[in-house]
């Protein structure tokens, strides 16, 4: 029974996209990594918790198969800050450096916007 949960972890590994932009961060490359220390001994790995194991895999597929979005389908592709999902994408590849200026103005915006210290705020002075 193990070996039919081993080979339906390995054929959603191989169906979960990589995102190469994402190094060290992405979650297909944990994903593979999580189940490759889950089997350790491959299709002989005895599991403690069968039922974890299914309902995890099934969340899992759910996810990958995109049931929650074909579910509940956006109205638009932007999120509250009005960025769009190339936008974000630029945002969270890491390589917000090598943005154009208009992109790294909108960078700023936001970075200004969801600051936790005011920057326009005047320092008080300490009384004597």
């Amino acid at each position: 029974m193990s070996a039919t949960r081993y080979r339906r972890f390995l054929k959603l590994c191989e169906e979960w996209p990589r995102d190469e932009s994402k190094k060290g961060r992405d979650l297909g490359t944990f994903l593979r990594q999580r189940v490759a220390a889950a089997f350790r001994e491959g299709e002989s790995t005895q599991i403690s918790d069968p039922e974890k194991c299914d309902q995890i895999y099934e969340s899992l597929a759910r996810i990958n198969g995109n049931v929650y979005r074909q579910k509940f389908p956006r109205v638009r592709d932007t999120s509250f800050t009005g960025v769009t999902v190339e936008e974000c994408k630029v945002f969270l590849t890491g390589s917000a450096t090598q943005m154009d200026e208009q992109k790294k103005g909108l960078w700023k915006t936001l970075m200004q916007r969801f600051s936790s210290k005011p920057e326009d705020v005047p320092e008080k002075s300490p009384e004597k």
